[in-house]
């Protein structure tokens, strides 16, 4: 990580919804946005445009859902595809991160906290992309969104 603070929006990309988190580099904290709606994975760009003017990041950080054994799946390829889109549409550095089981934390902190076990009405995938954004905090790799990802995570 650089000296200087950086404040970085994380994505968790996903199929219907995608979570947004909004976090910086000093305290290395996220906290969750309203999650956005997506169509197949497309999200709508009007609201991401106002949601990166809003919080003007210094750069982005992409949640990357591989398989459990490290192999890459078509849904860790789909949100490289989303992380390339985000850079050139706002020429903002991207980064992936291996976000394995930040979902699943979500919906485990969220249930212990008395919420209900319906992700569909309540969701987590703001809560997804806070845990993933300062996870690359603590871990800062800087995998580029344009990596191949054989290079970074194997076959």
């Amino acid at each position: 990580m650089t000296n200087q603070t950086e404040s970085a929006l994380g994505f968790d990309f996903g199929l219907r919804r995608i979570g947004i988190a909004f976090g910086q580099s000093l305290t290395a904290t996220a906290q969750p946005l309203d999650p956005i709606c997506a169509n197949d994975g497309t999200p709508d760009w009007t609201q991401i445009d106002r949601i990166v003017s809003e919080w003007q990041p210094n750069l982005m950080v992409i949640g990357l859902p591989l398989n459990m054994d490290g192999s890459i799946s078509e849904m860790a390829r789909r949100a490289r595809k989303f992380a390339n889109r985000l850079n050139e549409r706002y020429r903002t550095p991207c980064f992936l991160y291996d976000e394995r089981l930040t979902s699943f934390e979500a919906k485990s902190q969220h249930l212990n906290a008395g919420g209900k076990a319906d992700f569909g009405k309540e969701s987590v995938d703001g809560v997804a992309a806070q845990l993933m954004l300062e996870g690359w905090f603590a871990q800062d790799q800087r995998i580029p969104s344009h990596a191949r990802l054989e290079d970074y995570y194997g076959q």
